[in-house]
């Protein structure tokens, strides 16, 4: 999912994280993260959606 991200590289952006946000911000700022990916997915499987049904059409046509 994170790539080439081990749990070590990860723990280490977790903890600079906190150290530059601090502890209260954190919840906000996973929050927003999430919802930034669910959007971006959301219109991710738009367009798949759309490019299979202008296939499918092309399809019909030929």
């Amino acid at each position: 999912m994170f790539g080439g991200f081990g749990w070590q590289e990860l723990l280490l952006v977790l903890v600079i994280a906190l150290i530059i946000f601090g502890p209260s911000k954190l919840p906000e700022l996973g929050k927003a993260f999430g919802q930034t990916v669910k959007e971006f997915r959301k219109g991710a499987k738009e367009i798949q959606d759309e490019i299979a049904l202008e296939e499918a059409k092309e399809e019909k046509q030929a």
